[in-house]
């Protein structure tokens, strides 16, 4: 038995390591943003080379850990459920797609990367998110904050659809495409990721008010990320300029509260009864692992769009 609590606690760490390296990547201070606002995509560079790829380098890198952490929730809770659907195998297949191919790209920016397995996620999250409000509604008691507690969570399918826009914007980023939905492309995507975060952040403020706030630290992923996707809102409405400082700041704070609220998670499955040696039972009755690595993922996310959108004018112009 002490063998099996040392092997763990290793992997526990190894993949807090992991976490924290992502965090890490998504606050190295930006590389003269200036200069990304002065270089048309794709001008005097190779493939996979410059700003350009960078950012969609970044998108790819935020949407591969966005499905990892959705691949790994719905693993836990669809079999907490027993697989009583057919149909729960579904985000598990779309999001390890998903990550496979946004893993990929990430290695190799290029703008044939195929589409269909972020597509796929974007239809497989969509429909999930109407299965699970079909579940919430129609159990006794109907839309209450009983069944948002404990009923399926909507929170979970709209993940898997947010990866799967990341993925399809990396896609349009490494193609050069100026525009995104009609919108200059650094524009959207900063609009896509402010909502994610307060998404992200909403569900967070459900589950800890479930939890009666009984640490402090819970109320952080309900303060950092709103006042982030606040800050990144603004810089989408706003005429194209180099990201501010506040913004960095903030995205850099909720790539690091990804990566601790990993380990307070953690810490709180170690702290149910039997610890992790019960962790076959506490892994599905404690806090969620996998949901804090959302907030790094999409703090990596805004930062790439941050970039892009300090060059939105420089296109328009050159159009």
């Amino acid at each position: 038995m002490k063998t099996g609590v040392q092997v763990d606690v290793r992997a526990l760490g190894g993949a807090a390591l992991g976490l924290a390296l992502a965090a890490a990547l998504a606050t190295i201070p930006a590389r003269r943003p200036a200069a990304l606002a002065a270089l048309p995509a794709g001008l005097g560079r190779r493939p996979g080379r410059g700003p350009q790829a960078r950012a969609a380098r970044q998108l790819y890198a935020s949407s591969a850990l966005l499905c990892a952490s959705v691949l790994a929730d719905s693993a836990l809770e669809h079999y907490r459920g027993g697989f009583a659907n057919p149909g729960m195998f579904a985000p598990l297949a779309s999001a390890a797609l998903a990550l496979a191919s946004a893993t990929s790209a990430a290695r190799r920016i290029a703008p044939s990367a195929p589409a269909l397995p972020f597509a796929t996620a974007c239809v497989t999250g969509a429909a999930g998110l109407g299965f699970h409000a079909y579940n919430l509604l129609h159990r006794p008691g109907g839309l209450s904050w009983t069944n948002l507690f404990y009923a399926a969570p909507l929170g979970a399918p709209a993940a898997l659809s947010l990866a799967g826009l990341l993925g399809l914007g990396a896609r349009a980023v490494a193609g050069g495409a100026p525009t995104l939905a009609r919108l200059p492309i650094g524009q959207a995507l900063c609009a896509l990721a402010a909502a994610g975060l307060a998404g992200t952040s909403l569900e967070a403020a459900l589950l800890h008010f479930r939890g009666a706030y009984h640490n402090p630290a819970m109320w952080l992923p309900v303060v950092l990320p709103p006042a982030g996707a606040a800050l990144l809102a603004a810089d989408a409405m706003r005429a194209p300029a180099p990201p501010r400082r506040s913004t960095r700041s903030l995205l850099a704070a909720c790539a690091w509260l990804g990566a601790a609220g990993f380990v307070l998670h953690a810490r709180g499955v170690a702290r149910q009864m039997g610890g992790w040696r019960n962790w076959s039972q506490n892994l599905l009755s404690g806090p969620p692992l996998p949901a804090p690595p959302s907030f790094a993922a999409l703090a990596l996310a805004g930062r790439a769009a941050l970039a892009l959108r300090a060059c939105d004018g420089v296109r328009a112009e050159a159009a």
